[in-house]
């Protein structure tokens, strides 16, 4: 059996090289090119981007040095925060927010999208900015990325809640 599975990923292995495209390793300059894409007007601030997506402000940080990157989004004050607030941001980091994340630092909630830069690739580049932004628009409702639900988590439960609310009211009409 081992000697099939060898002899078909000698065979395979190959095929399968040539049939996937890669992209080059994501730079600092490169990330400046999909930003302008996605906002022309967009511009660089030292190791960041400031751009603008649907009237949402949006600041990309990249570290060549640590091979990271942040794409974020302010969304309110800290302070006065409630327990019940950062429970249903957890909830949502667990299966709704998708690959970006509430976060608190330096006194301010954000909506952020954390990766390697190096490895990044321009579609996940493209679509954490856009969960990124979903999750800020969305905080204080239905704290979601905006692309799929990952399931186990509390945050369909809770939504669908809301569905079931209103069927119950529509029912009377």
């Amino acid at each position: 059996m081992f000697r099939l599975v060898a002899a078909l990923m000698f065979i395979v292995t190959p095929v399968l090289a040539q049939e996937v495209e890669t992209e080059p390793l994501m730079t600092f300059e490169r990330l400046g090119e999909i930003i302008k894409v996605l906002d022309p007007e967009a511009r660089v601030a030292g190791p960041a981007y400031e751009l603008t997506i649907q009237d949402i402000p949006v600041l990309v940080i990249a570290d060549v040095e640590a091979d990271r990157m942040r794409a974020m989004v302010p969304i309110r004050a800290a302070e006065g925060l409630s327990n019940e607030d950062l429970l249903r941001m957890m909830q949502a980091n667990f299966d709704s927010a998708l690959d970006a994340r509430y976060a608190v630092a330096n006194g301010r909630l954000w909506a952020t999208f954390i990766h390697p830069l190096s490895p990044l690739q321009k579609g996940q580049l493209i679509s954490g900015i856009a969960q990124t932004v979903n999750v800020a628009r969305t905080y204080g409702g239905l704290y979601t990325g905006g692309a799929m639900q990952f399931g186990g988590g509390d945050s369909n439960g809770l939504q669908r809640a809301l569905i079931d609310e209103l069927l119950k009211k529509g029912e009377e009409i």
